[in-house]
């Protein structure tokens, strides 16, 4: 039978939506579990419910735009549970806004927590899992990545990076020590239109999530599938949608 006991997962954007949902469920389902995000106390709290639960899990404030956060993260991970199974590469922003705007910083933003934040962790795992001689790169990419809508296209540019990315990785990797899984949701109940400053586009993703979003345990569940399975076995690319999703 598949299981998730005694799988070290560290888990970006924990904080909140996805990766708070991922945490939960893996812990629930026997692995142990580090929550990374830059709200130390939200994590902590996070953490703390686990625990009472009967799960492990440990917390590590990271900036995932800081290379050296990424380093301590798979670090403090290894000290405390000797060995690091999985990073899933959550943390994203989305301050998306049609090009003629010229928000540049909302350009830099994304490619700096959504692309170069993901590769952080991989220089931060890779050697580990080279190490260890296995290890499991997760990554929550997007459906913005695999087409392209209006006022999406730098958004859409850094998923479908990432996505790239894995399948470099993918492709380097066939000796069977690293496995990728990239995860690509459409419409999820999150904060994630937060980070949007246009408020149109704002409001009307929240909408968007209220008329149709799934909950983000079932990209949870998604990950829990693909980091389940025996080492033989990897599951490369999953698309979680809703329904009535177009």
């Amino acid at each position: 039978m598949l299981s998730l006991h005694d799988k070290i997962v560290a888990i970006t954007g924990a904080s909140g939506g996805i990766g708070e949902a991922t945490a939960r469920l893996l812990a629930r389902r026997g692995a142990a579990v580090v929550l990374a995000a830059r709200r130390g106390e939200r994590i902590d709290a996070i953490a703390q419910d686990i625990q009472e639960e009967g799960g492990r899990a440990a917390t590590c404030v990271v900036d995932v735009t800081n290379a050296e956060d990424l380093q301590r993260l798979v670090s403090r991970t290894v000290d405390r549970y000797g060995r690091i199974d999985v990073l899933v590469n959550n943390a994203g922003v989305a301050p998306i806004s049609p090009l003629a705007a010229l928000d540049t910083e909302g350009w830099s933003a994304m490619i700096d927590v959504n692309l170069r934040g993901m590769l952080n962790g991989v220089a931060a795992a890779l050697p580990v899992f080279r190490r260890q001689g296995s290890g499991h790169l997760v990554s929550i990419v997007s459906v913005a990545g695999l087409t392209v809508s209006p006022s999406m296209a730098v958004y859409a540019a850094t998923k479908n990076a990432v996505r790239t990315v894995h399948e470099g990785l993918r492709t380097e990797s066939t000796d069977g020590v690293v496995r990728t899984t990239a995860i690509s949701p459409g419409y999820v109940r999150t904060d994630l239109a937060d980070s949007m400053a246009d408020p149109h586009i704002r409001e009307q993703t929240r909408k968007n999530m209220d008329a149709m979003g799934i909950p983000p345990e079932a990209v949870a569940r998604a990950v829990a599938f693909a980091i389940e399975q025996p080492d033989d076995v990897e599951i490369g690319e999953i698309t979680v949608r809703p329904t009535v999703q177009a």
